[in-house]
């Protein structure tokens, strides 16, 4: 009688497709958290909706996000990252192309969704010490981005504060295009401030 060959499957061999496509639904419900807060603010951003926006059932968003505050603190870092990796992206290339490239972060809808959080954060005392925690780290790396892509030497006096004052002009215009289509007039703001910049840093 011939050798009995065994059909069995590994057990690594099954728990890989399953890592995957637990990662997978952890994304989606990542994605609609940022859609959901940037689409409707943190009162109509609740885990069902994010779910149902995700495509998975609520049993399974609270597997990976026990609670609210842990799905959208998520939601944040995962802005912060995904706003880290597209810096990191970019090209080497002139100051006023990075210059325009930081303002682009701070008008989408990454810095839509975690100004929402912001604004939650500061009447949620359960979510306030958690954001603000992650919102300084994300702050620290930004400006640690932008002095590597900007070639700034922050040894010179002024440098540092340049950096700084170029990213809080960032977030101001951020702000600015929520209510209105502000290109025009930022365009007119950045060109400015890719100058100032120029000049500040040497």
């Amino acid at each position: 009688m011939g050798a009995v060959t065994s059909s069995s499957t590994s057990p690594k061999a099954v728990q890989a497709p399953k890592q995957d496509r637990s990662r997978a639904t952890r994304q989606r419900l990542l994605e609609a958290a940022v859609a959901c807060l940037a689409e409707h603010g943190w009162a109509g951003s609740t885990v069902s909706v994010v779910a149902e926006r995700a495509g998975v059932s609520r049993g399974a968003a609270q597997h990976h996000f026990p609670t609210r505050e842990d799905l959208f603190t998520g939601a944040v870092e995962y802005v912060a990252e995904e706003r880290s990796a597209a810096l990191r992206a970019l090209p080497v290339q002139g100051r006023a192309e990075v210059v325009a490239a930081l303002v682009d972060l701070y008008t989408g809808p990454l810095f839509r969704a975690a100004l929402q959080l912001w604004v939650a954060a500061s009447n949620e005392n359960q979510l306030r010490p958690r954001v603000t925690e992650l919102e300084a780290r994300v702050g620290r790396e930004t400006h640690r981005i932008a002095v590597e892509l900007l070639g700034a030497d922050e040894s010179r006096p002024g440098a540092r504060e340049t950096v700084q004052g170029l990213l809080d002009m960032a977030r101001g215009l951020g702000l600015a295009n929520l209510l209105t289509d502000d290109t025009a007039r930022r365009a007119r703001v950045v060109a400015q401030w890719a100058a100032l910049v120029e000049e500040g840093l040497g």
